[in-house]
């Protein structure tokens, strides 16, 4: 894999206020540059929801309503965060999620492409027992030692998730081999099916 061809790309991980639907309570967005994860050029931040934290969320990602009551509210942040996602490509473990909260938060934003490293993950590694984050953590035997945080921060999981995406590439020839296979259908930057023209003939 040359990494060097590869586009603009932020991995993302959000994590929520435990309502339905979900407010962000903490967002990060780390840049993959040259083949490594740039975690001091990302984004990682929280954020003071509209509703309370639920304790089901806070002991998730201990996350309290204390910690984000000083926190920027997302109306203030919201253009800055959509500056930084414009154009580029975003990569999540289980990315529907991230990406429909994230475009739910920004309405008219679309990314160039989504990468889901759990589609990715269920491919590469189909022997794996699980495919969560923490399962396939093990499974890959992933250095984490200079990781900053906790699970289920953000930060933590995104910075994470670029390490297991690098890995999961390594078993690809090319960028556009690896999109064939993270990219859930119907999302940004899947691949168009070649039509060919039909007749009832």
């Amino acid at each position: 894999m040359d990494f060097g061809t590869w586009p603009r790309l932020l991995v993302v991980d959000v994590e929520g206020n435990g309502q339905t639907p979900p407010d962000l309570v903490e967002l990060a967005a780390i840049p993959v540059e040259h083949g490594r994860p740039v975690p001091e050029a990302g984004r990682a931040t929280l954020i003071r929801p509209p509703h309370p934290i639920t304790p089901f969320a806070t002991r998730v990602h201990h996350i309290t309503n204390q910690d984000a009551e000083q926190a920027p509210r997302w109306e203030q942040i919201a253009a800055a965060v959509q500056t930084d996602l414009t154009g580029c490509w975003i990569a999540a473990h289980n990315a529907s999620v991230d990406y429909g909260v994230l475009k739910r938060h920004l309405p008219g934003w679309k990314p160039a492409g989504v990468l889901d490293t759990l589609r990715l993950a269920r491919a590469t590694y189909s022997d794996a027992p699980r495919h969560g984050l923490d399962a396939l953590i093990e499974h890959t035997r992933l250095d984490l030692s200079t990781v900053q945080g906790r699970r289920h921060r953000a930060g933590y999981d995104a910075h994470a998730t670029a390490l297991l995406l690098l890995d999961l590439a390594a078993h690809y020839p090319t960028w556009d081999a690896l999109t064939a296979v993270a990219v859930p259908a119907g999302m940004p930057g899947a691949p168009t099916p070649d039509h060919e023209d039909q007749t009832l003939w």
